[in-house]
């Protein structure tokens, strides 16, 4: 409960409900509203109504929640008692986070894990997965932070585990919920030491505290920041802190692996910004050189881990871990221009990815090889449409000129080097070069001349097993490998595209990103 809260219910004698404007909270209403709908949907009978009803209504409600967002786009006010706030960073990411959550209903159209965990349950849980996303970035309260972060991670924890049939499904999800519960736990831990030494909940009054008392060598207050340091690592998977991630990635079903890997992200450095360089501003000469080592172990670990795999969802959990390292360097320096740059990067990541994970998702189908890199092998010619989308996102990924990661890892090296951490922009440089190794690898693939041998699938997506290798006497009815549904197409071709037009057009996501870096006019 805010400060602001408990001071009108002593001056009144009574509490009151505060004042809810309902305006400004129509983008997060949207999508509770559309998890409750969702959920009835996919309580009827027919099949049309669970199979393309439940998430055709998903996307209304995403689509009427972007609509709503638009509409407060310029807003700049405290909601509910200054609980949450309505800004530039808010709306800007709730765009992000909206983006992630159309993609995925997509990707997750006719994929196996809503057929086996029931259509309505998985569209709702990623809805409100979504909600807890909006609420964490909007939150100015270290209460409404934690709420935020728990009904983010909750439904994420039982998506990861959706495909029931599958044991590596089941470990991801319980994997995710011990390592995430620990995250959890240790980020409210700190958060308590903190209001220990503050008195208070509220960010803004956090750093009155931090500046009036001079906290920024206190013991309880370094120690509150050291944990809740340890637990937003966690989330935004920050080495040392990262162990789950390939486990988690490679077992959770690719559309969950896809909308962890964005949306999960885009919370997490949206945390980072605001309460970092808002409530902990003044402890920054502080923290700022612990999260530029973090920031430089990261994108180590990263890219070396990414090396040797062979399974693109792995090799891509090591990317977003050295991807989280580069961002990690725009909340280090704590300037409007490392906010824009960071902002920026998590936009373009969104491109980057969800147009490998639409490719990756189409091959799974296809073959029976799952998401390893020989599923990809020879696509160049036989699937042109997914060879493209799937290359160009490994050259942004890697930074190549005239894409969107190039134009991003150039803001974040910027940002570094006018916030005093060029070494930090060096390492970016040096990581960028190391990620070749691995992105010139399927690319590599892609365009080999060999073919790949499409082994026969069943009407589910699963290989069928002969007899002696645990499938049943007569094996399961097998049909010739699926042709990519179009829905998966679209994603990778739509943010394909998108990757080239913000690497040679990035003008207009400048402008867009422009009002994220308005919510901290007390940075430089």
């Amino acid at each position: 409960m805010s400060s602001a809260f408990l001071s009108l219910a002593a001056s009144t004698g009574k509490i009151k409900g505060p004042h809810i404007d309902w305006a400004g909270l129509s983008p997060l209403v949207a999508i509770l509203g559309g998890v409750v709908v969702v959920l009835m949907a996919g309580l009827l009978r027919p099949r049309f109504a669970r199979e393309q009803l439940v998430p055709g209504l998903a996307l209304v409600s995403l689509l009427a929640s972007l609509g709503l967002t638009i509409w407060q786009l310029d807003e700049d006010k405290s909601l509910v008692a200054n609980s949450l706030r309505l800004d530039g960073l808010s709306t800007t990411l709730t765009v992000i986070f909206l983006a992630a959550g159309i993609a995925t209903t997509l990707l997750s159209w006719r994929a196996l894990a809503p057929r086996e965990s029931a259509h309505g349950e998985y569209f709702a849980l990623m809805l409100t997965s979504i909600a807890g996303m909006i609420v964490l970035v909007w939150a100015q309260d270290t209460i409404t932070l934690f709420l935020g972060l728990e009904l983010l991670s909750i439904p994420l924890y039982v998506l990861c585990a959706t495909e029931m049939r599958r044991a590596s499904s089941l470990e991801s999800g319980l994997k995710y919920l011990v390592v995430g519960s620990v995250g959890s736990a240790t980020l409210l831990y700190g958060l308590a030491l903190i209001y220990g030494a503050t008195g208070s909940t509220g960010y803004a009054e956090t750093a009155q505290a931090f500046a009036a008392k001079g906290l920024s060598s206190d013991t309880l207050a370094l120690g509150g920041i050291a944990l809740v340091v340890v637990g937003m690592c966690f989330k935004a998977s920050v080495a040392p802190f990262h162990q789950w991630t390939p486990d988690v990635y490679q077992g959770a079903p690719t559309p969950v692996t896809a909308f962890m890997a964005v949306a999960t992200k885009a919370a997490a450095f949206g945390v980072f910004l605001r309460f970092f360089d808002v409530a902990l501003i003044d402890a920054q000469s502080t923290w700022g050189p612990a999260l530029a080592a973090l920031a430089t172990i990261t994108i180590i670990v990263g890219n070396v881990g990414a090396l040797g795999q062979s399974s693109l969802k792995r090799m891509l959990a090591y990317s977003s871990v050295a991807q989280a390292g580069y961002m990690l360097a725009g909340v280090v320096v704590s300037t409007q221009l490392g906010v824009r740059a960071t902002v920026f990067y998590l936009a373009a990541y969104l491109v980057m990815n969800l147009a490998a994970f639409g490719v990756i998702i189409a091959r799974e189908r296809e073959t029976g090889r799952g998401d390893d890199i020989s599923a990809v092998t020879g696509i160049g010619a036989s699937r042109p449409l997914l060879a493209w989308p799937l290359t160009i996102s490994m050259l942004a990924l890697a930074g190549v000129p005239a894409t969107a990661g190039f134009i991003g890892k150039f803001q974040l090296i910027r940002a570094t080097v006018d916030g005093d951490y060029a070494w930090l922009g060096i390492v970016i440089v040096v990581g960028s070069m190391i990620s070749l190794g691995y992105y010139l690898k399927v690319i590599a693939a892609i365009w080999s001349t060999d073919a790949v041998d499409e082994a026969p699938a069943t009407a589910g997506g699963s290989v069928a097993l002969p007899a002696l290798a645990g499938g049943a006497p007569d094996g399961p009815v097998t049909a010739p490998p699926a042709k990519p549904a179009w829905e998966l197409t679209l994603v990778s071709v739509v943010f394909g595209a998108a990757i080239v037009v913000i690497g040679v057009l990035p003008q207009p996501l400048f402008d867009f990103v422009e009002r994220a870096s308005s919510a901290f006019a007390n940075l430089v």
